[in-house]
């Protein structure tokens, strides 16, 4: 149990790292900014820069919507975006990239409405008119991240140098072979490293159609959408030509939830998620465009969850949304496993909001005692 900071509360809900609780976020935020600040400091501790860079002498970098500033030799908030000898590094040819299989069906996001787990799209886009057994998933994790989670799953990249191993997009793409259905690149985030990805996506998909028989490869992704808006129809160009689909971890629709939780604004990313609904009428199955969201106990709570809700049903009803369970972890070790009880309030909120398809996902982490 930890107590916020601004207002005194003692609460279960209240993440130690922070030391600000939801209601203080929204309502009372520049009294919580110097807390919030503290928590995202911590990545000074895997050799990232403490904040977004602003060297008002550095270079800008336009790859993602954090538009750092670098300064000579420094790098980005990535923590692979590099300003050298005046020019921002662009990874194209070589990536901090490893990879590697899952059989399909796997536990992806979007496996309930993707060709890989329903067959959706038969015989176009997947290999069996139902779920790929005996295919599989190439698994592309990149790592870096243009976001600071105080909650992220998959934190032990940053343990690594400035990455890890550096690969070609050649070398990846050349990792495809006759069983491989698709591709999901995730991390971190691909954001960073995005160059790299089109280019193995393209060269990945020119060896799948040029083979004596033409083979299906889906191209999907996994981000927190906060890349430039170009490189955003990019992406979703490939996935929509190969049957594959742009998932969207969508944090929260509070700016300042996001800030405190992922350490910078998610106006990006819902302008890049508004800009990608538009899309959908053009392939609506299987579809191309999949949202979810972490149900953080004590910040990401049923009424975040209807707002967001709200915002994709505007947007287009039949987009699908993953509610996912929360597990303590990284640096909010302290919080409670999301609730059976509060997994289906969100539910609830989501579908009042006119969604039609809504599922929570990672059913096994649900705390029945909470």
């Amino acid at each position: 149990m930890a107590t916020c900071r601004v207002c005194g509360e003692k609460s279960l809900l209240v993440a130690q790292v922070l030391g600000v609780c939801r209601d203080c976020i929204l309502h009372r935020f520049q009294d919580c900014e110097k807390h919030i600040g503290d928590a995202h400091r911590k990545r000074v501790d895997f050799g990232l820069p403490p904040e977004l860079p602003r060297d008002t002498a550095g270079k800008e970098c336009r790859l993602c919507a954090n538009y750092c500033r670098i300064g000579e030799g420094e790098f980005g908030y990535c923590g692979v975006r590099e300003n050298r000898d005046g020019k921002v590094r662009q990874w194209m040819n070589s990536g901090s990239v490893s990879w590697y299989f899952d059989s399909l069906p796997t536990n992806c996001v979007a496996d309930w409405v993707c060709p890989g787990g329903t067959g959706g799209g038969y015989p176009t886009y997947s290999y069996t008119n139902g779920p790929e057994y005996g295919y599989k998933n190439l698994a592309v994790f990149y790592e870096a991240c243009n976001f600071d989670c105080l909650f992220c799953q998959n934190w032990h990249f940053r343990l690594q140098s400035r990455g890890g191993e550096l690969h070609s997009a050649k070398e990846l793409a050349n990792s495809v072979d006759h069983r491989t259905s698709c591709i999901c690149f995730f991390g971190g985030d691909p954001t960073p490293q995005l160059p790299h990805a089109l280019r193995a996506s393209k060269l990945a998909m020119k060896e799948a159609s040029d083979s004596p028989t033409p083979r299906i490869l889906r191209i999907c992704w996994e981000t927190n959408g906060g890349m430039h808006p170009s490189l955003a129809k990019k992406m979703m160009e490939l996935s929509l030509k190969t049957g594959g689909c742009v998932k969207f971890d969508l944090k929260a629709m509070s700016e300042r939830i996001n800030i405190a939780l992922c350490g910078v604004s998610n106006r990006a990313t819902l302008e890049n998620f508004r800009m990608l609904s538009s899309f959908f009428e053009r392939r609506p199955e299987p579809p191309p465009l999949v949202a979810s969201t972490l149900l953080v106990p004590g910040y990401v709570d049923e009424e975040e969850v209807e707002a967001i809700a709200g915002f994709i049903a505007r947007l287009n009803p039949e987009i699908p949304y993953s509610l996912l369970a929360f597990n303590p972890h990284f640096l909010m070790p302290d919080l409670p496993s999301t609730s059976r009880k509060h997994a289906e309030r969100a539910r609830e909120a989501a579908l009042s909001q006119g969604l039609m398809r809504v599922k929570v996902g990672n059913l096994q982490l649900l705390d029945a005692a909470y």
